[in-house]
């Protein structure tokens, strides 16, 4: 027998719950609806993009970029309602008038005559230089206030850039947006700084993940694992900002945010038994898709040397293979689309090696340049940087030292000489430090010659310090910031930087220019050991000290605040004694009573 239902009347509490929260659903689309067509713009794109590049003697380069492209000027009141655009950082740059920031947070050396040449250089430790907008008031603050914001949105240690060690180049880091002929011209806008002791770690890596639209739950993102990243030879994160035209003309402008991370595994300290590598080898897991929100998700892999130096087979087959021909120089790309892939479990990029294992010459770039420190004693010491130019050419560079107050440096000793023969500089921007206050600041711009090398050095002075300002590992020494050579290259030999105005990798392929590809070279960073005084002597005074006051005091006490009194020996007695005596007294007694009864009898 089939039950019998019983309608609802439209009064009870069931529909009412239901009508009630139908309606505050429709409020919150209409309310979105309305934000949406008052202002709230959602004319951004994202995309992800991952090179991986195979080095010479098992290395292996990857770098990963994400890039935000939003269309509104880069004013503050454009980063109130974002969508793609990370509102947090948004806020910070529009707060302090910012026109162009760029951060990087490194860790390790790349090696130019190794590697050849990065998508974007970075020194070891940190760098950050920012360009201010005109009519700034007070740029000083600005960039100190900005700095400490850096400090807690990356949690790095950003709070001790201070001008001891800010400058403002004049020919080096002009802007690579789109500005205004007057603020390229005006260096008093721009502020650079380095902390080369600054060490990276998962700390930095946790916010630089959560300004991604999509964190790191899904996209590109989920293959950065700090387990995995850390155990590099070289690794590096970047922020960088920054207006680009919207047009041909240039009359209007959007806003670009890259998120970078650049690596350099060695195989050998991976674990791989042999060349091969892969997805689960370099970031301990496979792909699982492309981010949601990305308008493009691709994966590179250079494959222009396979075949001739190296031979490996990619799995699983590219969707194509992209030939890009810049500068004179021709590449090869397998091009994997994510967003038209079909995922049905973790996708893995493996690249196999056959064939025998072969050491081949590495042909060197065009442009790469080597810095160390001399002298001898606590007295005299120098800075000497060799700049190597491999081409058939000359090549202009800039040469930009940014120098601690604590190592005075002498104009009159720098020398450019090539095989003996000295060079004279087109300019020299040279801006003596002062103790305390600002570091010395050295700009050369000069024409090396063709196939040479060229020799620049400079003497210094070592100094004493007070002694609150030495670290606590004093005798460990005081780093010193690399040096930055900007240079354009006639060719594009080793080369794989994106184009200024261009914003991703997918757009750098066949982007010849006539005018040169820029590069910023970064060298070393060099330890100085300063005259250091024995700081275990204050230790030891005061332990000496201590033991004297000790012993003194001791007895002195004990005479002027004690008294000598005559004691009783029996007193002295200790508890046996005692409990002895009770019994012997107990039984002389016991003695002396049984003789009276006695008696009495």
């Amino acid at each position: 027998m089939a039950a019998k239902t019983k309608a609802l009347p439209m009064k009870s509490p069931v529909f009412q719950g239901f009508f009630r929260y139908f309606g505050l659903i429709s409020a919150l689309i209409l309310s979105l609806y309305a934000r949406n067509a008052s202002g709230f713009n959602l004319d951004d794109k994202f995309e992800e993009e991952l090179l991986i590049k195979p080095l010479n003697n098992d290395f292996v380069y990857a770098y990963f970029q994400f890039t935000t492209t939003w269309n509104v000027p880069f004013e503050a009141q454009s980063f109130q309602n974002c969508h793609l655009f990370p509102r947090v950082l948004g806020e910070v740059l529009g707060q302090y008038n910012v026109q162009e920031l760029h951060l990087s947070l490194t860790q390790g050396l790349w090696r130019h005559e190794k590697y050849g040449y990065p998508v974007l250089d970075a020194p070891a430790g940190t760098e950050i230089w920012a360009w201010f907008k005109e009519g700034t008031k007070d740029v000083n603050k600005s960039w100190k206030m900005l700095t400490s914001a850096l400090s807690g949105l990356f949690c790095a240690s950003l709070n001790f850039v201070e001008p001891l060690n800010t400058l403002s180049p004049n020919l080096s880091f002009a802007p690579t947006g789109a500005v205004s002929s007057n603020l390229s011209s005006n260096s008093s806008l721009l502020r650079y700084s380095t902390l080369p002791r600054e060490v990276v770690c998962t700390e930095n890596l946790t916010p630089w993940k959560k300004l991604l639209p999509c964190d790191s739950k899904r996209g590109l993102a989920t293959l950065l694992n700090a387990g995995h990243i850390y155990n590099t030879n070289y690794h590096s994160l970047g922020i960088h900002v920054r207006p680009i035209c919207r047009d041909v003309a240039c009359e209007t402008t959007s806003v670009e945010l890259k998120q970078t991370v650049s690596l350099v595994y060695d195989m050998l300290q991976v674990g791989s038994q042999g060349r091969d590598w892969s997805f689960r080898k370099l970031f301990g897991q496979g792909l699982s898709g492309p981010c949601p929100l990305a308008t493009g998700s691709r994966v590179f892999v250079d494959v222009t040397q396979n075949r001739s130096i190296f031979d490996f087979q990619l799995r699983p087959e590219p969707s194509e293979i992209l030939t890009s021909i810049r500068g004179g120089s021709t590449s090869k790309l397998a091009l994997y689309d994510i967003k038209q892939m079909h995922f049905f479990s973790l996708m893995n990029v493996a690249a196999a090696y056959s064939g025998e294992k072969l050491e081949h010459v590495n042909i060197a770039p065009v442009l790469y340049a080597n810095r160390y420190i001399i002298g001898y004693g606590q007295e005299n010491g120098g800075i000497v940087t060799k700049v190597v130019n491999n081409h058939w050419q000359p090549l202009d560079i800039i040469y930009m030292e940014n120098i601690p107050w604590f190592l005075p440096v002498y104009l009159h000793t720098l020398r450019a000489e090539v095989n003996g023969r000295q060079l004279t500089p087109y300019s020299i921007n040279y801006v003596p430090g002062r103790e305390r206050e600002r570091p010395y600041q050295l700009e050369v711009a000069l024409r090396i010659p063709a196939r040479s090398t060229t020799t620049l050095s400079i003497s210094f002075d070592y100094i004493f310090l007070k002694w609150q300002e030495y670290p606590p590992d004093a005798n460990h020494g005081f780093y010193v910031g690399a040096a930055v050579i900007t240079s354009a290259l006639p060719v594009a030999r080793n080369y794989t930087g994106v184009p200024y105005d261009s914003s991703t990798l997918m757009s750098s392929i066949n982007a010849s220019r006539s005018t040169g590809y820029p590069v910023h070279i970064r060298t070393e960073i060099i330890l100085v050991s300063l005259p250091t005084p024995d700081f275990s002597m204050p230790y030891n005074v005061i332990c000496l000290a201590c033991t004297v006051v000790a012993l003194a005091f001791g007895p002195l006490h004990n005479i002027t605040t004690k008294r000598l009194l005559l004691k009783d020996v029996e007193d002295n007695k200790g508890f046996l004694e005692k409990l002895k005596d009770k019994f012997r007294k107990k039984a002389v007694e016991e003695e002396k009573q049984s003789e009276a009864n006695e008696k009495a009898d």
